[in-house]
């Protein structure tokens, strides 16, 4: 058991801003693409600043950005920013450096900062799918696959066809345990493990994750064909 009898409320929202945007050919990190207005990354800050559940909020990004994105804040009045700090090599290097600043008896949750769509029920839900299950280290948003998915090898044959009603493409928020998600972030950068999103780190650790169905308009503003998605 994780949790206890105690109920959780409380949630710590770290938002990863820190990539440079090399696939959007933007010749600026894609986060501060603007979109209605406002940089990619303020939408998801603007639904946690008015989520009563979201107690404190850590954004890690560029070194050389931080004083930008502690501008906007200031200008978007996101008042629960604690820290602004600077990222790593890789998301999961910013993303533990941020984990450093948040209350590891909160709930933890890792937002892309490129994912505007944000939604203030996913937070609500997975708290309560959290306080349902007291053995479950934490929640991943997701959605099921629409395509059918093959699995090949190096030469590009194919050599499996999985089972697609049991494939989710995972987005965020991913919410966890507090003290869960910090352990297994000291677990992978100790034994040099890279994974692929924050709920891997927890599963290699033996957590117990569950899918929290999210929406297909919850994307990642990766490409520029991403870009339909923002008019």
């Amino acid at each position: 058991m994780y949790g206890g009898d105690s109920k959780v409320e409380n949630i710590s929202l770290v938002v990863a801003a820190a990539g440079v945007g090399k696939r959007m050919g933007l010749g600026y990190p894609k986060q501060f693409l603007e979109y209605e207005g406002k940089p990619l990354f303020i939408h998801s800050l603007q639904v946690a600043q008015e989520t009563s559940s979201v107690k404190e909020i850590v954004v890690v990004t560029g070194k050389e950005n931080i004083d930008i994105v502690k501008e906007h804040c200031k200008n978007f009045e996101i008042h629960k920013v604690i820290a602004v700090v600077a990222g790593g090599a890789e998301r999961q290097n910013s993303v533990h450096s941020a984990l450093k600043y948040c209350d590891s008896k909160n709930i933890i949750a890792v937002q892309d900062g490129v994912r505007p769509f944000l939604k203030a029920r996913y937070f609500k839900e997975a708290l309560d799918i959290l306080n349902s299950d007291t053995s479950l280290a934490g929640v991943v948003v997701g959605v099921p696959v629409k395509d059918t998915i093959k699995i090949i090898d190096s030469s590009g044959q194919i050599v499996d066809t999985p089972v697609r009603s049991h494939l989710i493409a995972a987005q965020t928020p991913q919410i966890f345990r507090g003290e869960i998600l910090k352990t297994a972030y000291e677990d992978a950068e100790n034994n040099g493990f890279l994974g692929t999103d924050d709920s891997s780190l927890v599963e290699r650790i033996q957590g117990k994750i569950k899918i929290l169905l999210g929406d297909y308009d919850n994307i990642k503003i990766t490409t520029q064909e991403d870009l339909k998605f923002l008019k």
